[in-house]
């Protein structure tokens, strides 16, 4: 981890801006669910044509519906409490339980269980060693044939390669990904005029049952509002020799 840089070691503070956007990520999550579901953005094309027809357009209720939610922090709870409203059972899986979405009647399981159990899974942890490719073959396969995975947190949590193979068997129903594996080369750049050499990613664009926007879950005016006075107050704090609480500082 960069921390172990260990910047104070040179006089360096670093402040961060953190829970800014547990709202929009998770709204923006549904979003993904509820367009893949019902297949909107099929729809929004089709009655541009001219085209009425109800056909492939078919979608399930949610209420009822099984949704696992891997990683309950601020951005998982925020989702729980949606789609408890939706009428959706919730189940989770987290280092540490949230007694929030627990009042919310998310029921703990093992991940394996979360996979085998949920038509929908949406992905809220952060990226570390342990959670890189988190998402592989082995995992895939726990899942019930059709069903929906939704990444709005961070691309390499998913094995790439391994999403490619399930999506073509058709063991995947749908995917909704606001981030990729590989994002870094391709994201917040305009490519309109560009040959994008990313197989992988021009692979996914070709399959109907799969959404990919541009890291853009965050990215409303009240988050750039939060995002901007935090900053502000962590430099007036720095400025003014005040403790503060998104001072990083490296462990050990």
């Amino acid at each position: 981890m960069w921390t172990s840089l260990r910047p104070e070691k040179y006089g360096i503070t670093v402040m961060r801006v953190r829970d800014y956007s547990p709202y929009a990520v998770a709204e923006y999550a549904v979003g993904l669910m509820l367009t893949l579901n019902r297949h909107l953005h099929k729809a929004y094309n089709r009655v541009r044509d001219g085209n009425f027809l109800l056909d492939g357009l078919l979608g399930f209720d949610m209420h009822g519906k099984t949704v696992g939610i891997v990683g309950t922090g601020k951005i998982g709870q925020a989702l729980a409490r949606i789609l408890h409203g939706m009428g959706c059972h919730l189940l989770g899986y987290d280092t540490v339980a949230n007694p929030a979405c627990q009042e919310l009647g998310v029921a703990y399981v093992p991940l394996e269980e979360l996979l085998a159990k949920s038509q929908i899974v949406s992905l809220h942890v952060p990226l570390l060693p342990e959670t890189r490719h988190l998402m592989n073959a082995e995992r895939f396969a726990l899942m019930p044939n059709g069903a929906m995975l939704i990444n709005t947190s961070r691309g390499p949590l998913i094995d790439t390669t391994a999403l490619i193979a399930a999506l073509k068997s058709r063991h995947l129903g749908a995917v909704g990904l606001d981030v990729y594996e590989e994002e870094a080369e391709l994201y917040f750049k305009d490519h309109c005029d560009d040959i994008i050499c990313d197989d992988s990613f021009e692979r996914l664009l070709t399959f109907p049952n799969v959404i990919i926007t541009g890291h853009q879950a965050f990215f409303t005016s009240e988050a750039l509002t939060t995002i901007a006075r935090t900053t502000i107050q962590n430099l007036d704090d720095y400025s003014d020799g005040k403790d503060n609480p998104n001072c990083v500082r490296s462990k050990g």
